[in-house]
């Protein structure tokens, strides 16, 4: 009886071109899966911060604290001036005895943006005592981080921020990093949709990298620009 040798079977050229499409259908599956997962994180974040911007949560505390913005010769800036008289309000209806002004100055300026705001609620009659000044912040970060050490001193750490509502999620995340316990009462509560989406951008950012890295990041874009 004659036994046949069979030449050992070689992989067909078909299943050997096959093995490069699978692997390439498979990057593309995944290229889509994280750009679909991408745009969801992006619009789940532009909801929180559409959300957030309309709710107010001004409640009891122990200082309200006022981000800055422009001043004009050591007068606020409208948006300022609408931010303060929020304060104001709060401060009048006994939300808090502590009314924290917050931002530094650029070039050329005369007055810090917390020394215009001051002398604004000052004008309203708000006494010495019942402000603090925080004056070298040039951003939302550095302001906060300022004001948290400045607060935790004095054994203060519950706040109320006064913010553009547009504003509202970021600032309340940058709190909880720094550890002030926080909530946001916004002078102008909502904001135009392309304030919204660039605070979009900035929150979906921060989240990832850390809102003390984002700072660091927006410098870099400035000097490149």
């Amino acid at each position: 009886m004659t036994s046949t040798l069979r030449q050992p079977s070689r992989p067909s050229s078909r299943r050997r071109a096959s093995s490069p499409g699978r692997l390439r259908r498979w990057g593309w599956r995944l290229a889509l899966a994280l750009a679909a997962a991408l745009v969801l994180y992006v619009a789940i974040t532009f909801v929180q911060v559409r959300q957030a911007s309309r709710r107010d949560g001004a409640q009891s505390a122990a200082a309200i604290v006022v981000l800055g913005a422009a001043q004009y010769d050591c007068r606020p800036s409208p948006v300022l001036e609408q931010r303060l008289d929020h304060a104001l309000a709060l401060y009048r209806d006994g939300v808090a005895g502590t009314i924290v002004v917050t931002g530094g100055k650029r070039d050329g300026d005369r007055c810090t943006e917390a020394q215009a705001s001051a002398d604004h609620l000052r004008a309203a009659g708000v006494p010495d005592d019942d402000l603090l000044l925080e004056v070298h912040g040039r951003t939302s970060w550095e302001s906060l981080a300022a004001t948290g050490l400045i607060l935790r001193d004095r054994g203060l750490t519950r706040v109320v921020l006064v913010t553009d509502g547009y504003h509202a999620l970021r600032v309340k995340a940058i709190a909880d990093q720094i550890g002030l316990d926080a909530s946001v009462s916004p002078s102008r509560p909502g904001g135009t949709l392309g304030e919204l989406v660039k605070e979009t951008a900035a929150v979906a950012v921060g989240r990832i990298v850390g809102f003390d890295r984002l700072v660091d990041i927006e410098d870099e874009v400035d000097r490149a620009s």
